[in-house]
C-alpha cells in the first residue's frame, strides 16, 4: 500500500469513528492529526467524553459497529471497558479515547499532544 493510500484510509477510518461517536452523542469530539508529530505511531487520535458509564460503553460499541460496517475491521486492542472511565480502542492507525467527563480533563490528552492539528466536531 502506498503512502497516499494509507493516509486516505486512516483519514476515512477517523471519520467513521467520529460518526460512531456522534451516533451516541459523544461530547466535545476532536480528531487529532498525529502524522506530523514526532514519536507517534498512529495517524489519528479521536477523543470524546460522556457523563455516564452506560453512555461511554454505548459510544464504544457504536464506534466498533460503524468501523466494522465500513471496513470489516475490529480493534486490534481494547482497554477500560470494565470500569468505563476511559475506554481505548486501538485500530492501529487510529486510536480512540472515550472518557468519563472528569477523567478527560484530568488526563489532558489534547494538551500532551499540543503539536497535533485538531479538528472539532459537534454531536449529531
Amino acid at each position: 500500500m502506498n503512502k497516499d493510500t494509507k493516509k486516505e484510509l486512516s483519514g476515512r477510518l477517523a471519520e467513521v469513528v467520529v460518526q460512531g461517536m456522534q451516533e451516541k452523542k459523544g461530547n466535545d469530539i476532536v480528531r487529532m492529526d498525529m502524522r506530523n508529530v514526532n514519536a507517534t505511531l498512529s495517524d489519528y487520535f479521536v477523543i470524546c467524553h460522556a457523563d455516564s458509564a452506560a453512555q461511554i460503553n454505548a459510544i464504544a460499541s457504536s464506534v466498533e459497529e460503524e468501523v466494522y460496517k465500513a471496513f470489516g475491521q475490529e480493534p486490534w486492542r481494547k482497554e477500560g471497558q470494565h470500569n468505563a472511565e476511559w475506554i481505548l480502542l486501538d485500530f492501529v492507525d487510529v486510536v480512540v479515547h472515550i472518557f468519563k467527563t472528569e477523567k478527560r480533563s484530568h488526563y489532558g490528552i489534547e494538551d500532551l499532544w499540543g503539536d497535533a492539528q485538531v479538528e472539532t466536531y459537534r454531536s449529531a
